[in-house]
C-alpha cells in the first residue's frame, strides 16, 4: 500500500495477505511453518500501521523510529502530534549524550607560489649562474589554520582555533577561543578571546538576532591590544530575504578599515549571483559575480566575476567539480591590473581546504592567460582518465563488495522467505489466473526483477535477475496491478538479487488477448494494464 493509504485500504490489504498466508490454509508441515512466520510479520506490520500513534512515527522516521530508547514509556493515548513531539524530545536527549563525541574539525592550508619567472624572466641575470637555464619557482607564503568545536550543552559551544602564517621569511601565529550560547530560537551571543605574537591580545563580542522571519541583524565589536595602543572595531550587518532565493545585505564597519557595503545575493538550484558595492577607506569597489550549477552527479559549476575599484580591475573565471564522494576540485584564473595573472587551485576534502594561489605574472601577458586557462583543463582531463575515474570505480566496487558481504546473511534469509512465499502463493495464483482468463483479463506471462544489461558497451556484464511472475500475478486484483513508489524488493515473493546496483522490473503480460510489455525502475510507481505498453502485432 502507499504511504497515504486509508484505514480501509490497510484493512483490505491485511485481509488479502491473511487469506494468502494463514497457516490453516496449508497442510504441508514445511509450508505451514513458513506461512506461520510470514503471517506473524504481516500481523506485526498491520499493528503498527493501524495505530495512528505508531504510524505517525513510522511515516516520519521509518522502522528505526519505533526502536528509540525510551519510546516504550510514552503514553499511547496521545495524539499523533504529541507523539511526534515526544519522539523528538527523546531524540534530543540522545543527541545531547553524543555531543561530547563531536569536535567538527575544520582546517585550511594555503601555499602561495611565485612562478613569475616562467613568463617574465630576465635572461641576463642568469647567464653566469649554474642551472640558470631553468625557471625559478618559489614558495613565498604559507598559511595554516585549524579549528575544533566542543559542544558543552545543547545550547553552549566552545570553539578553539589557531593559525600560523609566513610571508617571505616573516611570520606569526594566533590562537582564539570563542564561547557561543544560543539564547533562544531567535538569537545567540558569542564571546571571543584571542592572542598572537603580531597584534597582541583580542577581546570580541558578537550578537545575532532574528528581527522578523525574513530579517536578521548581527553586531560585532572588538578590542585589539598592541604596543601602539588599543584599536577598537565595530561591524554590523543587516540582512533581509527579498524573496525565496534572494538576500539583501547592508554592512557598516568602523575601525582601522572603515567602510559601508551593500550587496544582493541570489541563490537558486541552477545559479548563484552576487552584486556588491563598497565605499570605504582604503578599499572602494564594485563587484559582480555569477555561477552556473550543472544538474549532474559531479555537481559541476562554472563561475565568473568582475571587480573594479581604486585598486584597479580584476576579472576572474573558473570551474569546480566533485571528483569523489568527499572531494571537490576547483580552479580559478584571476586577471587584473595592476595585479597581473594568478592561477588559484582549491581542493576541498571533507572539512579540510587546500588552497594554492600561483602567481604567474605581474603584468598582462596573453601567454600566461592562455596557459593558466588551458593547462589546468588538460591536466584535469588527464588525471580524470588515468587516476580519478579508476580510483572512484575501484572505491565503488570495494564499497559494493563490503555491502554485499555485510548483507549476505540477510539477503540469504530474504531469498528463503521469498521462495517460501512463492510456494505459498501457488494455489492463490492458480485461482487468480482462472478468474482472469474467464474474462480476458490481466495475465502475467513473464516478469523479471533485478539488473538488466541493455547497453552494448556493457554486454560483457552479466544480468542479475530473478523470476517474479508468480508474486506479481498474486498482486493482480480486478484485472489491475498497482505498485506504489517504493523499492520493489520489499514486495511479497521479491528479494534483492544485486545489492547496491540499479534494478528494474520487466513485465510481459496479456490483457484482452493482446501482448503488452513494460520496463519500470525500481522505485517508480507502476500501473498496468496501459495502452502505451501494447506490443504491435507487426513487431
Amino acid at each position: 500500500v502507499s504511504s497515504t493509504a486509508t484505514q480501509e485500504e490497510l484493512k483490505a490489504a491485511y485481509r488479502r495477505l491473511c487469506m494468502l498466508y494463514h497457516p490453516d490454509k496449508h497442510r504441508d508441515p514445511e509450508l505451514k511453518r513458513q506461512a506461520d512466520r510470514i503471517f506473524n510479520s504481516v500481523h506485526e506490520a498491520y499493528e503498527v500501521l493501524s495505530d495512528p500513534q505508531t504510524r505517525a512515527i513510522y511515516d516520519i522516521y521509518g522502522k528505526r523510529g519505533l526502536d528509540v530508547e525510551g519510546w516504550e514509556v510514552v503514553e499511547r493515548r496521545r495524539s499523533p502530534a504529541e507523539i511526534r513531539e515526544e519522539y523528538e524530545r527523546l531524540q534530543r536527549e540522545r543527541e545531547e549524550r553524543r555531543l561530547q563525541q563531536r569536535t567538527n574539525p575544520k582546517g585550511m592550508i594555503s601555499v602561495g607560489i611565485d612562478a613569475t619567472d616562467l613568463f617574465d624572466r630576465y635572461e641576463e641575470d642568469f647567464e653566469d649562474m649554474v642551472g640558470g637555464g631553468l625557471p625559478y619557482v618559489e614558495i613565498n607564503k604559507m598559511h595554516i589554520s585549524q579549528s575544533i568545536e566542543a559542544p558543552l550543552t545543547t545550547r553552549d559551544t566552545a570553539t578553539l582555533s589557531g593559525s600560523l602564517s609566513t610571508h617571505n621569511g616573516n611570520g606569526g601565529g594566533t590562537i582564539n577561543l570563542a564561547l557561543r550560547r544560543v539564547t533562544s530560537t531567535r538569537g545567540w551571543g558569542e564571546v571571543e578571546l584571542g592572542a598572537g605574537d603580531a597584534h597582541g591580545p583580542l577581546f570580541g563580542l558578537k550578537l545575532f538576532r532574528n528581527l522578523t522571519p525574513r530579517c536578521f541583524v548581527t553586531a560585532q565589536c572588538g578590542l585589539q591590544f598592541s604596543s601602539q595602543g588599543v584599536r577598537p572595531g565595530v561591524t554590523t550587518v543587516l540582512a533581509r530575504h527579498l524573496d525565496k532565493n534572494t538576500m539583501g545585505y547592508l554592512q557598516w564597519r568602523w575601525g582601522i578599515q572603515s567602510s559601508m557595503n551593500t550587496s544582493i545575493v541570489r541563490d537558486t538550484k541552477s545559479s548563484h549571483f552576487t552584486l556588491a558595492f563598497q565605499l570605504g577607506i582604503p578599499h572602494t569597489f564594485m563587484m559582480m559575480s555569477y555561477q552556473y550549477k550543472f544538474q549532474d552527479e559531479d555537481q559541476t559549476k562554472i563561475k565568473g566575476s568582475v571587480k573594479s575599484g581604486f585598486f584597479g580591475t580584476v576579472v576572474e573565471y573558473g570551474a569546480e567539480r566533485k571528483i569523489s564522494r568527499h572531494s571537490v576540485l576547483g580552479a580559478t584564473v584571476s586577471v587584473g591590473v595592476p595585479q597581473g595573472v594568478t592561477l588559484k587551485i582549491k581542493l576541498n576534502r571533507a572539512s579540510q581546504t587546500y588552497f594554492f594561489p600561483i602567481h604567474l605574472t605581474d603584468q598582462l601577458l596573453p601567454s600566461a592567460v592562455f596557459y593558466a586557462t588551458v593547462g589546468p583543463l588538460v591536466f584535469y582531463l588527464a588525471m580524470q582518465q588515468l587516476i580519478i575515474r579508476p580510483y572512484v570505480r575501484a572505491q565503488k566496487e570495494q564499497e559494493l563488495e563490503k555491502q554485499r558481504e555485510s548483507s549476505a546473511s540477510n539477503i540469504a534469509r530474504k531469498k528463503q522467505e521469498a521462495e517460501a512465499a512463492v510456494l505459498l502463493m501457488q494455489e492463490s495464483v492458480r485461482r487468480i489466473i482462472e478468474a482472469e482468463e474467464s474474462r480476458m483479463g490481466l495475465i502475467i506471462l513473464n516478469a523479471w526483477y533485478g539488473k538488466f544489461v541493455t547497453d552494448n558497451s556493457r554486454k560483457n556484464e552479466r544480468a542479475k535477475v530473478i523470476d517474479v511472475t508468480v508474486p506479481l500475478q498474486c498482486l493482480v486484483k480486478d484485472s489491475k496491478l498497482i505498485l506504489t513508489e517504493a523499492s520493489k524488493s520489499g514486495l511479497p515473493g521479491f528479494y534483492d538479487p544485486c545489492v547496491g546496483e540499479e534494478k528494474s522490473l520487466k513485465v510481459l503480460y496479456q490483457f484482452r488477448g493482446v501482448m503488452h510489455q513494460v520496463l519500470s525502475g525500481d522505485t517508480e510507481p507502476l500501473r498496468i494494464p496501459k495502452q502505451s505498453h501494447r506490443i504491435d502485432a507487426d513487431t
